[in-house]
């Protein structure tokens, strides 16, 4: 690989792939693993705990949306990650959704599981921003679409698995729950060992003044060809890191396009797998298996992101963005308009919105990461993802009140709605980024090609 990469035009940006390509993104792939376990586990614990702790509409629709409450807050922290690093909180805050997940066994009320629930979130929130940044840092621009969808993925297979461990639990009794939602602590515990000794990000040393171990990091990851002229961005082009950076002239409409598109797709898809049982109860599909049912419609989702990872870098961005929004809101259409049936129609609803979905979902995390620099990446994902579960949240709180009061049909006509917003979204705001250096992308420009000024004052070969 070094002898290969050495001879690259810009050994970072055209890497091959490599076994610490992989490593990282299977790594960077639990917190989204994790996300999707704990947002879907609690659909299917739900049918217990409901009676079990005398829930009401209200509580189960905070129990229900607790935990993208949580994300919310975590997600803020993305301006942490951008001043203090990557490396440390890769870690770190997966130590503090073990313990919320052991201590989800033991609670006797309401109010401790949300205020637990509330724990996990913020966890999960924090991990997005980290690991994200962290990937998208390393990764080449040739497999920036693919290491980023394979989160994504991960987010579905988390919630696949959790409605499958989920019906298996339910054989333990009424108080299967307890195990249900504990069981998060396993995958959690598995991956803080496997995260450590990751490497901080170069790009980020870089960015905050220390180019001898951000040469060093590159040079270990990438072989001798690798330099800090690869990565370094014009003095111009820099920005501070700073909340505000992501609603200045610059960054104000890719702000707008993310946090937007990623509410339109979220919203909906959220209260979806949040309520899968019940909505599958209500259609009058799976009767007694919802569980099961929620986990094949989890895994058309998986389905649905397989070939949108070829399509984001044959098509482009752009393009299916837009498709697949527009797709998305026919088969909500469906699911609304012919919610009595026929099963035919119901079930290409369901066909329809999975398997299109893909694009949008990929580009949930891909987006953020490649329209903003270094200086503000993790501040991007971290707010987005905030605007988005704003979204999110009002949806899973709202869906059970409006199922009791106007029925499937209509509830679902209103996510329609929603995806139909997303699809004008993309149509006029989307831009484009395929085959773009991480530095074009987020900036505007390729860095010079000319020696990073902190690299010759290092005075160390190229």
């Amino acid at each position: 690989m070094d002898a290969k990469t050495a001879n690259l035009q810009n050994p970072v940006e055209d890497a091959k792939w490599s076994p610490f390509h992989l490593k990282l993104t299977i790594y960077s792939s639990g917190g989204p693993f994790l996300d999707g376990y704990i947002l879907s586990i609690i659909a299917v614990a739900l049918t217990q705990l409901t009676p079990e702790l005398h829930l009401n509409a209200v509580w189960s629709g905070l129990i229900g949306a607790s935990a993208l409450m949580g994300i919310f807050i975590g997600g803020l922290l993305g301006y942490v990650t951008d001043r203090f690093g990557r490396q440390l909180m890769y870690t770190i805050d997966f130590v503090l959704l073990i313990v919320a997940s052991i201590l989800q066994f033991f609670v006797h009320s309401a109010w401790e599981l949300f205020v637990l629930r509330v724990i996990l979130g913020i966890a999960v929130g924090a991990d997005y921003p980290i690991a994200t940044s962290l990937l998208t840092e390393f990764a080449p621009r040739k497999h920036r679409g693919m290491m980023l969808g394979v989160t994504v993925i991960a987010w579905y297979v988390g919630a696949t698995v959790a409605y499958l461990v989920g019906q298996w639990l339910l054989a333990i009794g009424p108080e299967a729950w307890r195990y249900m939602l504990a069981s998060s602590a396993v995958p959690g515990i598995a991956l803080v060992l496997l995260r450590l000794g990751t490497p901080e990000s170069p790009r980020w040393l870089l960015q905050q003044g220390r180019p001898r171990e951000a040469l060093k990091v590159l040079r270990e990851v990438y072989g001798p060809g690798a330099s800090l002229k690869h990565i370094a961005v014009p003095e111009e082009k820099r920005t501070r890191t700073s909340y505000w950076t992501l609603f200045n002239r610059t960054y104000w409409k890719r702000t707008v396009y993310v946090a937007g598109f990623f509410t339109a797709a979220v919203a909906p898809l959220f209260a979806m797998l949040t309520f899968g049982p019940t909505l599958l109860d209500d259609y009058h599909l799976m009767d007694g298996s919802s569980g099961y049912g929620s986990a094949l419609v989890s895994a058309l989702f998986i389905v649905g992101c397989v070939p949108a990872l070829w399509l984001l870098n044959r098509l482009g961005r752009r393009a299916t963005m837009i498709g697949s929004f527009a797709v998305m809101t026919i088969g909500m259409v469906l699911l609304g308009a012919f919610a009595k049936g026929p099963l035919w129609v119901i079930a290409l609803g369901f066909l329809l919105y999975a398997l299109f979905s893909g694009g949008p979902n990929i580009m949930e995390w891909l987006a953020p990461n490649e329209l903003f620099p270094t200086e503000v990446r993790g501040t991007a994902v971290g707010v987005t993802t905030c605007i988005s579960r704003l979204g999110a949240v009002a949806g899973t709180y709202l869906l059970p009140w409006a199922l009791a009061r106007y029925g499937v049909g209509p509830t679902m006509l209103v996510g329609a709605l929603v995806t139909f917003g997303g699809f004008l979204i993309c149509l006029f705001l989307a831009p484009e980024t395929r085959g773009m250096t991480l530095n074009a992308a987020s900036v505007g420009e390729d860095a010079p090609v000319e020696t990073a000024p902190s690299e010759r004052k290092l005075r160390v070969g190229r």
